[in-house]
């Protein structure tokens, strides 16, 4: 192999990375472009190439992972590729966001070397597509109930897909919810209105679509997102002003229900621990959540 040489991702890398994220299987929101690169900063990503493979690694609070090594040749190559790199570079190695179907592949090539531990605060909540969009029976009673006082509240309320004709509006719309919704010192937050606000500029290179709820003629809730694979598409942001009612699963159901038909899945994400954030993905009853661990040497201190 040759050297790994690892540097800041940019939207120069949008199809490499694309291409080599079609060899590995996976269900993780981390792996896609968007969160690869627009997040970068936030996570101090960097990015190798091995003619088309990917590896990827991350420095957060002073702790050095890698994520999984998108290899066309196989799981082998990469993992040995990662061990040489940490090897020569005195660094342990770890490899976040393992999936466990991952994670057996890895133990199939290595038995019995490798452990992983799994995070509940960071596994993905995934919904069922025709479910998200029917909300069907009493267990979303509640969602339906928000949904129809919205509509008899606004009557004249639409759903419009994120095009160049309302970028603007839907960028004043997030400006406008960092205004109520942000401290001054809270900069993770401020961080991701940036990266929100950046990813509906660069939408089309990074293959997104993102779809607005307006209500009186002002917009009032905002989504963006982008597809992890052929069945599951992934939800980056969403956003929408809380002193309007029902808001939320109107731009959750309609953009679900306009742009995302022909998938099986919706990822939301993980929840990080926040207990707002978990009961509201969990009162949306998903199908199933994804697992995703911490990969380490089993004689790692």
């Amino acid at each position: 192999m040759r050297e790994l040489n690892f540097r800041k991702p940019t939207l120069d890398d949008i199809d490499n990375i694309k291409h080599a994220l079609k060899y590995v299987k996976h269900n993780a929101c981390d792996y896609t472009p968007t969160n690869i690169i627009m997040w970068g900063d936030e996570y101090n990503t960097e990015i190798a190439f091995d003619d088309s493979d990917l590896y990827i690694k991350y420095n957060v609070d002073g702790m050095t992972f890698f994520g999984i090594p998108f290899v066309m040749t196989g799981m082998k190559k990469g993992i040995e590729n990662l061990i040489k790199y940490t090897e020569d570079n005195n660094i342990e190695l770890t490899i976040g966001d393992v999936e466990p179907e991952i994670f057996e592949i890895i133990d199939r090539i290595y038995p019995g070397q490798f452990k992983v531990s799994y995070q509940r605060d960071g596994a993905d909540y995934v919904y069922n597509i025709k479910d998200m969009a029917e909300l069907s029976g009493k267990k979303y009673h509640g969602k339906k109930n928000h949904i129809n006082k919205f509509k008899k509240t606004y009557i004249n309320w639409c759903y419009e897909k994120m095009s160049d004709d309302n970028t603007n509006e839907c960028i004043d719309m997030v400006k406008e919810w960092r205004v109520k919704n942000v401290c001054v010192d809270d900069v993770e937050k401020a961080d991701e209105i940036c990266i929100m606000i950046n990813s509906i500029k660069n939408r089309e290179r990074l293959g997104l679509i993102g779809g607005l709820i307006r209500a009186n003629d002002r917009v009032v809730a905002v989504t963006l997102g982008g597809a992890i694979n052929d069945e599951m598409f992934d939800i980056n942001f969403e956003k929408a002003f809380s002193d309007v009612p029902g808001a939320y699963p109107m731009i959750n159901q309609q953009f679900i229900i306009n742009e995302l038909m022909n998938y099986k899945y919706v990822n939301r994400e993980e929840d990080m621990g926040l207990d707002g954030l978990r009961k509201a993905k969990e009162s949306y009853l998903p199908e199933f959540m994804v697992q995703k661990g911490l990969v380490t040497f089993k004689d790692a201190k």
